[in-house]
């Protein structure tokens, strides 16, 4: 072979190599899917592909949900769902439920959340006057009974219940042999003197609850004869919820002097579970006779403005959802509107429900609310 030959030879050989080289790596590129993160170019060089957007996953939506203080769920509850929607959800605390509305109230021209959960019946209407609320039709609501769905236009809707009662002390009355008391009148009959504490309607929501039960029960016209009755029988008035159960109520650790407390329904549940020592049965049990306890629901809705439309419409059917619903009774002590719900043994076991609650149109409520506490306040503060 001629030199020049050869020197040819060379220069077409080298020329393959590099071609063969440059196509191994436009497959590389071209097939991002491929295990391997770099190719081999040479037996002594790397060449590194990267990673493309393709495959990158996007940053978790953050959906923000204002509650009242006492909202609470399952850590692995809210976190299933955040996995199943790839959604970060963000609580905002926004004090009892008159305070979390106030406030949605006051930002709803720039919301600070996508949705308001804690609304009450006693504040529904102010709610939907303020028109803060997108409807949604959640199909989750077909498993929800009519009495309890107060907005016909799916604005708030609802999630919860539970009833607002007088708790007594089962053993303070059993070593007084001193039988409790079964309605609204035996309030009144002097063995029952001093026995009662109550929350004041201007400050609380049990207080406030229980105010609307007499109103219920004796009418607008004579519920003031009622508490002027109460108050001559040693009523006890204190500001807030925690003060009168746990400071006033004698079957509370507290152990206060009043064996009687406006309080929840539920609380008997509560009891054994929070027992530091196991119990068989509850200490309290709730006065059950007719108009005795107030019906409490609360709602749900999606807050104008939210941007988030589409996730906040599932976060409200996944709390009428099975798991949030059966979730729900013991984080806050409430019952689930959804009737196929299983509730806890700890409800089943004891709690017992009023036959007869007192329930009243929200509407009713917001016009005569802040009249009925003032008289209330003139006639048993004063």
């Amino acid at each position: 072979m001629k030199r020049v030959d050869v020197f040819a030879w060379i220069i077409l050989v080298a020329l393959l190599a590099g071609c063969a080289g440059g196509a191994t790596r436009a497959l590389a590129v071209e097939n991002p899917t491929a295990a391997a993160t770099s190719v081999t170019v040479s037996s002594s060089a790397t060449l590194a592909v990267p990673q493309l957007a393709s495959t990158e996953q996007a940053v978790p939506s953050v959906l923000t949900v204002m509650a009242h203080d006492s909202f609470a769920a399952s850590e692995k509850v809210i976190a299933d769902f955040e996995t199943q929607n790839h959604v970060k959800i963000s609580f905002l605390k926004g004090g009892d439920a008159g305070a979390a509305l106030s406030r949605a109230i006051l930002t709803k021209d720039a919301p600070q959340a996508d949705i308001l959960y804690g609304v009450d019946n006693t504040f529904l209407s102010r709610a939907l006057d303020e028109d803060i609320y997108e409807s949604y039709n959640s199909p989750a609501l077909t498993g929800v009974p009519s009495e309890f769905k107060l907005d016909a236009q799916n604005r708030a809707l609802p999630i919860d219940y539970g009833d607002i009662c007088v708790n007594f002390d089962k053993a303070w009355f059993a070593g007084k042999k001193l039988a409790p008391p079964t309605s609204l009148e035996d309030l009144l009959k002097p063995e029952y003197k001093g026995l009662l504490v109550v929350e004041n309607p201007a400050a609380s929501s049990p207080g406030l609850g229980f105010l609307l039960a007499s109103i219920v029960h004796f009418g607008g016209e004579k519920y003031l004869d009622y508490w002027k009755g109460l108050r001559a029988n040693g009523l006890v008035v204190v500001n807030d919820w925690e003060t009168a159960y746990y400071t006033n109520f004698s079957g509370s650790s507290g152990k206060g002097a009043q064996p009687m407390v406006v309080s929840y329904g539920t609380r008997p549940a509560a009891e054994v579970v929070f027992s530091k020592t196991p119990l068989t049965d509850s200490p309290t049990a709730s006065i059950l006779g007719r108009d005795a306890c107030f019906r409490q629901i609360e709602f749900v809705g999606i807050l104008k403005g939210t941007k988030n439309r589409a996730l906040a419409e599932k976060f409200v059917d996944f709390m009428l959802g099975a798991q949030f619903q059966q979730d729900m009774p013991l984080q806050m002590f409430v019952f689930p509107v959804l009737t196929s719900a299983q509730l806890p043994n700890e409800f089943i076991k004891f709690i017992q429900k009023p036959d007869q609650p007192a329930t009243m149109d929200p509407a009713l409520v917001a016009r005569n609310r802040s009249k009925w506490i003032d008289d209330w306040t003139q006639a048993v503060l004063r």
